[in-house]
C-alpha cells in the first residue's frame, strides 16, 4: 500500500514543480481498474447496435451515462477512503441478516449478468480471430481471467492495475482505429447531443447503454479498490488523496467515455443501414467497408475487453460476497460458478449478441440497489464526518438515481406489454 509521506504532506521537504504531478501519477490506478467495466463487451454490443440502428441519435446517452459514472465512482472511492470500508461492508453493518441475504442475492445476480456479457464477448472475439468454437472461447476467456486474478493475489494490486491499464490501451486502439479511416460527421455528432428517443426499441437500447456504463458491480468494487490501495485516511493525507481520487476518476472516465463514444460513432459512420445484427456481422461489415486491418483491430479490442472485464467482474463478485456475508470462497470455485451460466448459454446455441444486450438491461435494474445506499451513506455525517456530501452533490446524485429508476420502470412497462 502506498501512502503520502507525512513530511511531504506537511511541506517539510522542498519539491520541484514536477513532483506533485509525479506523486499524483503514482497514486492513480484504482479508477482505471473500475473503468474496464465501462468498456466491456456489453458496451460494445449496445453502443455498436445503437450506432448502426439509429446513427448519432443516442450520442447523448453515452455522454450522460459517463458524467453519471464520474460522480458515482468518485462517491464510491470516497466512501472507501473515509470509512476504510467497502460499500458492501458498510451495508452489512447496517442491515439485518434477512435483508443482507436478500441484498446479496440481487447483487450476485448482477455479478452473474456481468460475467455473462464479458465471457460471451471474449468468446466472440476468439471466434473472430481464430475461428474457435464459442464454447471453447468461453472456456479460454475464463481461464485467462483467472490468471489475471492470480496476478492480483500474488503480485499485489499495483501489478494488476498496470496490466489492466495496458489492456485498456489495447481496447482504445481497437475502437479508435476505425475513426481515422472513416471520420464521423461533426454535424451529426453535435445533433446527437440533443436528448430524444425514436420509439420503444431506442428506450430499450438506452437502458442497456446505461446498464453497460454505470455498472452496479463496479460501484461496489471501487470502494474496495480505494480502501485497499490507500487504507483509511485522516486529516491532510485524506484531503490530498480525495483530490488525487478526483484526478484518477476524471482521467479514467474520460478514457472510458471516449472509447464508448468511439464505438457508437464508428457504427454510426460505417455501419448505419447495414444488416449486421450481431458482433460477427459488425466485424464482417467493418472488414467490407473499412478494410481487414480495422476489422482485426476491432476484434483485438473486443478480446482485450472481454479478458480484462471478466477478471474485474469476478473480483467485484468476491468483494460483494466478502463484504455482505463475511465469507470467501476459493477463487477457482467462484470462477467456475460465475462461468456456468455463460457456458450453458453458449452450449445451448443462444444468440450471443442478443444475450449481451439483455444482460446490460439486467445490470440497469441493479443500479438503484447500488446507487441509493451509496448516496445515502456518503451524505451522512455520522458515516463520513466532515467529508459528507454537500447539498448540491446530494441533490445531483439523488436526481440521477430517480432518473435511472424511472427509466427502468418505463422499460418494465415496455417489456411487459411487448412493445420492446
Amino acid at each position: 500500500m502506498y501512502t503520502i509521506d507525512p513530511r511531504t504532506a506537511a511541506g517539510a521537504e522542498p519539491q520541484t514543480p514536477a513532483a506533485p504531478r509525479l506523486q499524483r501519477l503514482r497514486l492513480v490506478g484504482p479508477a482505471f481498474v473500475a473503468a474496464i467495466a465501462y468498456v466491456d463487451p456489453g458496451n460494445v454490443a449496445t453502443n455498436v447496435t445503437a450506432g448502426a440502428r439509429y446513427g448519432y441519435l443516442l450520442v447523448w446517452v453515452v455522454v450522460a451515462a459517463n458524467l453519471v459514472a464520474c460522480l458515482v465512482q468518485y462517491l464510491s472511492a470516497k466512501l472507501g477512503l473515509v470509512t476504510g470500508q467497502s460499500l458492501p461492508e458498510a451495508l452489512r453493518d447496517r442491515m439485518p441478516r434477512v435483508g443482507r441475504l436478500a441484498y446479496w442475492a440481487q447483487a450476485e445476480l448482477v455479478a452473474v449478468a456481468t460475467d455473462l456479457a464479458e465471457v460471451l464477448g471474449g468468446a466472440i472475439a476468439l471466434y473472430l480471430l481464430f475461428d474457435l468454437p464459442l464454447l471453447v472461447g468461453g472456456l479460454i476467456t475464463g481461464l485467462v481471467s483467472t490468471g489475471l486474478l492470480a496476478l492480483q493475489s500474488r503480485r499485489g494490486q499495483r501489478s494488476f492495475e498496470r496490466v489492466v491499464i495496458g489492456l485498456l490501451a489495447v481496447i482504445a486502439l481497437g475502437f479508435f482505429a476505425g475513426l481515422f479511416v472513416a471520420p464521423p460527421s461533426a454535424a451529426g455528432t453535435a445533433n446527437g447531443f440533443i436528448p430524444r428517443f425514436d420509439g420503444a426499441d431506442s428506450v430499450l437500447l438506452a437502458a442497456g447503454m446505461l446498464g453497460a456504463t454505470v455498472m452496479p458491480h463496479v460501484v461496489y468494487l471501487h470502494s474496495a479498490l480505494a480502501r485497499d490501495r490507500h487504507g483509511r485516511q485522516e486529516g491532510e493525507q485524506r484531503r490530498r488523496l480525495l483530490s488525487v481520487t478526483k484526478y484518477d476518476v476524471g482521467m479514467a472516465m474520460l478514457v472510458a467515455g471516449a472509447v464508448n463514444l468511439a464505438m457508437l460513432l464508428l457504427a454510426a459512420t460505417a455501419l448505419q443501414g447495414s444488416e449486421s445484427g450481431s458482433l460477427e456481422g459488425v466485424h464482417a461489415a467493418i472488414g467490407d467497408r473499412l478494410g481487414g486491418v480495422i476489422a482485426l483491430l476491432f476484434a483485438v479490442g473486443l478480446l482485450a475487453s472481454g479478458l480484462a472485464s471478466t477478471a474485474v467482474g469476478c473480483y467485484a463478485g468476491a468483494v460483494i460476497m466478502g463484504g455482505l456475508l463475511r465469507r470467501r470462497i476459493p477463487l477457482v470455485i467462484r470462477r467456475v460458478i460465475t462461468l456456468i451460466p455463460a457456458l450453458a448459454m453458449l452450449a445451448a446455441g443462444a444468440d450471443p449478441t442478443r444475450a449481451l444486450i439483455l444482460s446490460q438491461v439486467v445490470l440497469s435494474f441493479g443500479i438503484p440497489f447500488a446507487l441509493v445506499p451509496l448516496v445515502v451513506l456518503t451524505s451522512r455525517r455520522t458515516v463520513m464526518g466532515a467529508c459528507a456530501n454537500r447539498r448540491p452533490v446530494t441533490v445531483a446524485a439523488a436526481l440521477v438515481t430517480v432518473i435511472v429508476i424511472a427509466l427502468n420502470l418505463v422499460l418494465i412497462y415496455l417489456t411487459a406489454t411487448g412493445a420492446a
